[in-house]
């Protein structure tokens, strides 16, 4: 999409959406995303080695964040500000689920803002219990964000002591997910 918006979407929420989604990589380990959303197309890389784009104009060398052919200023996320409002929002969430953990106890928390799922498909089994072992690399959920599915790693070894989210739930990035006993691994 050049500077200019073209074309306007029919998604009066787009800008808010694309706000979201940089968020949401920022927040991530994701090397690169690409999506397209309302005939927006946006890739989005660290390493700087693909052709960073936005829209249909695509943009020369550089990491995303310095491609030539910005979104408008109502799509574009301010760098602080944005980062700052789901770490605020979070940081109250996190201390009040923090009150109530106890001693002893590991976290498995949100890797980002989203809708959690316990199961890779509705009607099948969950990917842990409470009284499942777990290894750092035992997948135990999906977030999803837009029809972007993230599988969730434990990241800790134990047992699931307590699933804190209801399936299908959204969550806020660091909230607490499941708690792990350690000494029971």
């Amino acid at each position: 999409m050049d500077p200019t918006m073209d074309k306007q979407s029919d998604n009066p929420n787009l800008a808010r959406d694309v706000e979201a989604l940089l968020e949401q990589f920022d927040q991530s380990e994701w090397a690169e995303m690409e999506l397209e959303i309302d005939g927006l197309h946006l890739y989005v890389s660290r390493d700087g080695n693909g052709q960073p784009r936005f829209g249909r104009t695509a943009a020369s060398g550089g990491q995303a964040a310095a491609a030539t052919s910005p979104p408008p200023a109502a799509a574009r996320p301010s760098a602080k500000p944005a980062a700052a409002k789901p770490a605020a929002v979070s940081a109250a969430s996190a201390a009040d689920a923090s009150a109530e953990i106890p001693e002893g106890m590991e976290v498995i928390r949100a890797s980002n803002v989203g809708t959690f799922y316990r199961s890779p498909k509705p009607g099948e089994a969950p990917y842990v219990d409470v009284g499942d072992t777990v290894t750092p690399d035992t997948e135990v959920c999906l977030i999803e964000v837009m029809k972007l599915f993230s599988p969730l790693t434990a990241g800790v070894a134990g047992t699931i002591a307590e699933v804190l989210i209801e399936d299908a739930q959204m969550v806020e990035y660091d909230q607490p997910i499941f708690l792990v006993d350690p000494s029971q691994d």
